[in-house]
């Protein structure tokens, strides 16, 4: 376990290497110049030489990328330039928004995911199956932007139950602590601003986890089915156990570990931050910015986004991989085992 958890990490520094080379040159070469449009189409040619000799824009291309991967590895992934500040700052400051959607979101979608994918098993073939899948059909097919849209538009411009659009009301936002809206509430016992965060986080959070409830959905189905077909799941019917116990702690458990990889790896796409999801409803995260930034031809925050989310979804990656293995120890990594 240990040798395969050490080959894994050395496989992560060319993962990440490779990313790197990909967004730099990317932004740096293939992308138009952003002199003109941080300082405005009305700035000088002498001024746009003068900023783009203050950011080493002037500077060979190889320079420049080896000037931002040692300052990377120093963890600093530049300035931006509108606010003239870290990215590293900036990208922390607005983390914890999308952290705390896409829990939510992966709570939601496991929860719901797994009850449905379980109950189309046990009824295969029958209507709640049929519903099942349908329901999961729709997720996997419907844009995610087409369904946030079409929820504002039903709780928010016609029944007017639900926010459509930030985390908390301004005057009930909480200041300072972790940045994480419930926790920071609960810890102050603020319960009413914790009221309006949960009813904030609702339509982003069904939104985001549509689809990764479809695919999970899907999976357990899948991983069930192939369960209940099992020798020892007819041993333990024909012993004469209850079928809700044979379905649950027999099938379900040993159902779960393709389950669990799918969870994890959905869950590390959430935490990259969900672009469409946080644009529709102005959910002020890191995929929010990162459009934004886009928009504004930002390139340091571009770059840094990019690097947290290939970092995130890597160690996503690892961690489920060695969550698995401890999971089933059957599974054996590397060499062959001679004899």
């Amino acid at each position: 376990m240990l040798k395969y958890i050490l080959k894994r990490i050395l496989m992560v520094i060319p993962v990440l290497l490779g990313v790197t080379i990909i967004i730099f040159f990317i932004t740096r070469v293939l992308a138009s110049d952003p002199a003109p449009v941080v300082l405005g189409e009305h700035a000088t040619a002498e001024a746009m030489a003068a900023w783009r000799a203050d950011y080493g824009l002037d500077d060979p291309i190889w320079m420049q990328y080896v000037n931002f991967l040692v300052s990377a590895i120093q963890g600093d992934l530049g300035t931006s330039y509108y606010t003239h500040t870290p990215v590293a700052s900036e990208l922390a400051a607005r983390f914890p928004a999308t952290a705390e959607l896409a829990l939510c979101a992966i709570i939601v979608a496991s929860i719901c995911g797994i009850a449905l994918g379980v109950l189309a098993a046990v009824k295969k073939n029958k209507l709640a199956d049929n519903a099942s899948m349908v329901l999961a059909l729709i997720g996997v097919s419907m844009p995610v932007f087409w369904s946030g849209i079409l929820l504002i538009l039903l709780f928010s411009a016609t029944l007017h139950i639900l926010p459509s659009s930030g985390r908390v009301t301004p005057l009930l936002q909480p200041t300072g602590g972790t940045g994480f809206f419930i926790f920071d509430t609960i810890a102050k016992g603020d319960f009413e601003a914790l009221g309006d965060v949960l009813v904030h986080l609702v339509l982003p959070t069904v939104t985001l986890s549509l689809y990764s409830m479809a695919i999970i959905t899907r999976m357990t189905r899948s991983s069930m089915l192939e369960t209940l077909n099992a020798d020892y799941i007819r041993t333990a019917r024909a012993k004469g156990l209850a079928k809700r116990s044979v379905n649950v702690k027999h099938a379900l458990r040993n159902a779960m570990l393709p389950v669990s990889t799918v969870i994890g790896l959905q869950l590390g796409s959430l935490l990259g931050g969900a672009l469409l999801t946080e644009t529709v409803f102005a959910w002020p995260g890191i995929g929010k910015f990162a459009v934004d930034c886009v928009l504004k031809s930002d390139f340091p925050v571009v770059q840094g986004v990019v690097l947290l989310v290939a970092v995130i979804f890597v160690f996503m990656n690892l961690l489920v991989d060695i969550i698995y293995a401890w999971l089933d120890p059957r599974i054996k990594y590397g060499a062959k085992e001679e004899g």
